[in-house]
């Protein structure tokens, strides 16, 4: 297995000294935008993300940002910080069935590099339940930008977030017993070459509030703890490229249990892209008492949070132990 020049310096960027990626995510638009309120400006969204990413990223190896209002915090972020760019469009089209992504015009891989991109990241809702026509969409989609990050050599990060065509409650038990086979089976379609995905970024394969003998545990059973570990092994085990998780907006404990399940399960998982775990309790601070006392909201508590994410990560692998070796030198 060799890595191009190209992506082995943008992993490597994003990456700690142990080769994990312990990176925050800041890329939220639209439901930050309304988390905000009604009268969240552009300049609020920019002076929020720019705070998040000023404070933050000491303790992180990078930062996930978007074009629109993510740039100022870019230029804001620590120097030990590397930084990944979000590609598409926020939310999806939901003028028709299928969820279906786009991306945003005025960008393209060269220019969110100009920008100062180690990596590129695109959000994909993904499941495997959908129609062949619709998931036959998306498999193209990905391929253009898979092609695309190839032609400008920089790493492709994949984040896939699942969901029930048939409109059901994602949050609720008749889905929490289809989620691992959501997340398992999207991690092994997006592992295929043709994509050209580097790392997938995933889901927790399952839903913690249901996992019996677990401190999340909302008192419906969807599996066992055994079975739960089970989980994370099978959807391991498809797994062709490094993946992170994603913190899908649970709590920060909630999150670190998430995490405490993968290392106990020892599945080689490369690290996290993690947001609203380490910063969503700081929204409504900031909106009631302004930018001060978020700041020291995020010197305080974010801080914590951060680090208790960061000590999660010691059951973490280095992203290129998925390709058996020692050192990211060795894929040069």
């Amino acid at each position: 297995m060799k890595i191009t020049p190209g992506k082995l310096k943008g992993l490597n960027a994003v990456a700690d000294k142990r080769g994990v990626i312990a990176a925050a995510a800041m890329d939220q638009r639209g439901s930050l935008k309304k988390a905000l309120g009604a009268n969240a400006t552009a300049a609020m969204m920019e002076e929020f993300k720019v705070a998040v990413s000023r404070l933050l990223t000491p303790y992180a190896s990078a930062i996930l940002l978007d074009p629109e209002y993510g740039l100022p915090a870019a230029k804001a972020r620590a120097k030990n910080a590397g930084l990944l760019l979000a590609y598409e469009e926020s939310g999806y089209d939901n003028t028709q069935p299928g969820r279906l992504p786009d991306l945003l015009p005025h960008c393209s891989v060269r220019r969110l590099q100009a920008d100062g991109a180690d990596c590129i990241k695109i959000l994909l809702y993904y499941t495997p339940f959908d129609s062949a026509e619709v998931n036959d969409i998306k498999h193209a989609f990905i391929e253009r930008i898979g092609a695309e990050c190839r032609a400008a050599d920089i790493p492709f990060f994949l984040e896939f977030v699942g969901y029930d065509p048939a409109g059901g409650d994602e949050k609720g038990l008749a889905y929490a017993k289809q989620k691992p086979e959501i997340v398992r089976a999207s991690i092994a379609e997006f592992s295929k070459d043709q994509y050209a995905v580097d790392v997938l970024k995933v889901e927790i394969p399952v839903n913690t509030k249901f996992v019996e003998g677990v401190p999340a545990f909302a008192g419906q059973k969807a599996y066992s703890k055994a079975e739960a570990l089970d989980h994370f092994r099978a959807a391991a085990a498809v797994a062709r490229r490094p993946f992170i998780f994603l913190s899908a907006g649970v709590s920060n404990a909630e999150f670190n249990q998430s995490l405490a399940l993968a290392t106990e399960s020892g599945v080689k998982f490369a690290g996290v892209l993690c947001g609203r775990a380490t910063w969503k309790d700081g929204i409504s601070v900031y909106a009631e008492k302004g930018l001060g006392a978020f700041e020291q909201w995020l010197q305080t508590k974010g801080r914590e949070n951060i680090e208790a994410v960061n000590r999660s990560l010691q059951g973490a692998s280095p992203w290129f132990a998925t390709y058996g070796v020692q050192s990211a030198a060795a894929l040069a």
